[in-house]
């Protein structure tokens, strides 16, 4: 599968997914400090899944309407954290191909999908 991983993203889940062999691209090596919108259109124009721990991406995609591939919102406490990145690739290894066009958050024990609002 295919991801954008934001500059929120925790690295570790960057070099999990890509020892699973999923093509990730990770902003913070591509363009640091980029826009979340950017981030967003970049996401969408390269068909990948977005991956990001910016709250600020709800906002985005549900009050600003604007149009995903799918989005992976990360909300993991710094006390849990330790199995950040397994949890992440075990999810898109259970899920695969339904996180496209969803907005899934992910919490430790806790696995929510929505449907994006304009997919």
């Amino acid at each position: 599968m295919r991801f954008l991983a934001d500059e929120s993203c925790d690295f570790s889940v960057v070099r999990a997914l890509r020892s699973a062999k999923h093509d990730v691209t990770a902003i913070v090596e591509e363009s640091p400090r980029a826009e979340d919108d950017d981030v967003r259109e970049k996401a969408v124009r390269d068909e990948r899944i977005l991956i990001t721990e910016d709250k600020d991406f709800g906002q985005l995609v549900y009050a600003g309407m604007r149009r995903t591939g799918g989005v992976i919102f990360i909300r993991f406490p710094a006390r849990a954290r330790r199995n950040l990145a397994e949890t992440v690739v075990q999810v898109v290894q259970q899920r695969g191909q339904s996180l496209i066009g969803k907005f899934t958050i992910l919490q430790p024990g806790r696995v929510r999908t929505g449907r994006n609002p304009r997919g």
